[in-house]
């Protein structure tokens, strides 16, 4: 009886999002990105299917921009076989995924429908795409940290549960790798990976090589290539904030792993110009970034659960002042730098210290483990100030004490910040080993808060 009251319940649901009435259109004009057509009446957002019988059969498209009685789309998928004509029907409603506790171990598109072969997600509970950041006022501080397994930001830049962060880095230094770190060894009870506008190939070694069966088990996964359109690259970003906030509903510990954020500004930007927008700021018009605080705010607590971000930011030329990477280092609640000179050295991850930093360290660290920290710090610019003399052999040592100790301790920190991609340390391990590197004793209180 509960099997028959279960597919009862399915045909209900789907039945009650028949709408018998259709808003029709047709298409007068398709150029490059944009389509355009008289018709039908519908609102900015609402999801449109376009019928061309000579290409894929029924496109699925997206009202962009609305000017007179021309209706602006742009299409989730290949706008093959579209001519002038075709039908275009409203559905009258915006982009929405079905979601529940079945998303975990699976692989979804940018419209969250799934592309690993494991079957259909039945979810009779839906979320919007789109969706308001929580009240300010609802917001739960952030007092705890979360753990992330990896020695270098559980030592020295720690993270808050419901923390935004950035991560700046070139192309191949290791982004993706370290997200891939993060997943498998998090404190968090689910992981959200969003990879947008990257390489098809990467999918896969992402998958098996950075995640591993481990990580997968507790993670969902929104893919959306670089080969796809502009607006199923942006709408990916928005799909994959959508699932987590769905499990931050819950009461869950979410990690959102996004990456990049600066593909998802490159596709907003394609967007923008291709229905008319000006180019402003190095080509990006407004709406980039008028996008960026929607996307990224909607991370981080609520009244019941929590999303903690971690960025991605490809920096072009690696120029840290770039308009995107100023743009999110100024939204975010902190930044790592990855190092290319680091990476070269074969130090990984090739997290830059010196240059990162957390902005909720202070709130959720312990008195002495923040003191550990510090020191560390010190040492490592006293390091970094001397590194040319000491490299040249100019320096003498007894001149300077905290030379002495900084080339001293040099071989042992790096070996606390050099990590193996497989490699698991326990926040008790990291902060035991960053207590002894400074000669402090961290308090049995400060160990166990974390556990």
């Amino acid at each position: 009886m509960a099997v028959l009251d279960s597919i009862l319940t399915k045909y209900i649901n789907a039945t009650e999002q028949i709408d018998p009435i259709k808003c029709v259109g047709h298409i007068t004009k398709v150029q490059g990105l944009l389509i355009e057509s008289r018709g039908p009446q519908a609102i900015i957002g609402e999801v449109c299917r376009i019928y061309a019988p000579k290409g894929r059969g029924v496109i699925r498209a997206e009202v962009v921009g609305l000017r007179g009685e021309t209706v602006q789309l742009m299409a989730y998928d290949e706008t093959t076989g579209i001519e002038v004509g075709n039908r275009v029907v409203s559905t009258g409603e915006l982009l929405s995924i079905p979601v529940s506790t079945k998303l975990l171990g699976r692989v979804l598109d940018a419209l969250g429908k799934p592309t690993d072969g494991k079957g259909d997600i039945e979810a009779p509970q839906y979320y919007p795409a789109q969706a308001d950041p929580p009240n300010p006022l609802q917001r739960k501080r952030i007092t705890e940290r979360i753990v992330t397994g990896v020695r270098a930001i559980d030592g020295l830049l720690p993270i808050g549960k419901g923390q935004r962060m950035g991560i700046f880095a070139g192309s191949g230094v290791g982004k993706s790798t370290l997200l891939g770190m993060i997943a498998r060894n998090t404190s968090a009870d689910v992981n959200v990976v969003a990879l947008i506008g990257e390489r098809g190939r990467e999918v896969n070694d992402f998958i098996a090589n950075d995640l591993g069966p481990e990580g997968l088990a507790r993670s969902v996964i929104v893919v959306s290539p670089s080969s796809a359109p502009p607006l199923s690259r942006l709408r990916g970003a928005y799909v994959a904030t959508a699932v987590a906030e769905y499990f931050r509903d819950q009461g869950l510990d979410v990690m959102l792993l996004f990456d990049s954020v600066t593909r998802f500004a490159r596709a907003q930007r394609e967007i923008g110009l291709a229905i008319g927008e000006p180019p402003a700021t190095r080509g990006y018009p407004p709406s980039v970034f008028d996008s960026m605080p929607k996307l990224l705010e909607r991370c981080g607590t609520s009244d019941k659960g929590t999303i903690t971000g971690f960025y991605t930011i490809l920096v072009d030329g690696d120029d840290m002042d770039e308009p995107i990477a100023d743009t999110v280092r100024g939204i975010l609640d902190g930044h790592m730098v990855l190092s290319r000179r680091l990476a070269e050295r074969y130090h990984y991850p090739a997290i830059d210290i010196l240059s990162s930093v957390s902005r909720l360290a202070p709130v959720v660290a312990g008195p002495v483990t923040k003191k550990a920290g510090g020191y560390i710090r010190r040492l490592m610019a006293v390091y970094a100030e001397a590194e040319d003399l000491i490299d040249v052999g100019a320096y003498k040592p007894g001149s300077n004490p905290a030379i002495d100790e900084a080339i001293a301790k040099k071989s042992a920190i790096d070996n606390f910040l050099i990590q193996a991609v497989e490699e698991k340390n326990s926040i008790q391990e990291t902060l035991q080993t960053l207590g002894n590197l400074a000669n402090m004793q961290i308090p049995d209180d400060e160990l166990g808060q974390y556990v």
